[in-house]
């Protein structure tokens, strides 16, 4: 009698895998639907050119745009605020002092007079960044 118990309990070996496959899918599409929530940025036209892309790691890099109303942002670490030039340059400095290696780019949109993306740049530059570079959209032609 007891061994007929004994076979009746016999410790299952497999694994049912099936309820960690409907978490896994309800976690995909709840990433696919706020993945593209999550991206937020200013509203820049950027100008095009034949150049190839910079390889950075995203989380290296600062990003100060001026929009088409002249409006400047500073964007570290996908953290993106409204700010004005002498407290960007302010910032900025600060940042450098961190991490110095942190390269900078600059987005500015393509109705934005040539002198304010200039002003920007010389900002960046006495905020101690030896090298700005351009942040352009790729040419598709």
């Amino acid at each position: 009698m007891a061994r007929s118990r004994r076979n009746k309990r016999r410790p299952m070996a497999e694994i049912n895998v099936v309820p960690y496959i409907d978490v896994m899918l309800v976690l995909l599409v709840i990433f696919m639907i706020t993945a593209p929530m999550l991206t937020q940025g200013v509203d820049v036209e950027l100008p095009n050119a034949n150049a190839s892309p910079i390889q950075d790691n995203e989380n290296d890099v600062l990003i100060a745009s001026i929009d088409a109303k002249g409006s400047y942002y500073l964007d570290v670490g996908g953290a993106q605020e409204s700010i004005e030039l002498s407290q960007l340059q302010d910032r900025v400095r600060k940042i450098l002092n961190q991490n110095p290696k942190m390269s900078v780019l600059v987005r500015g949109d393509k109705n934005v007079p040539y002198g304010d993306v200039i002003g920007l740049m010389v900002a960046l530059q006495g905020a101690g960044a030896p090298n700005v570079g351009l942040v352009t959209e790729p040419d598709t032609n």
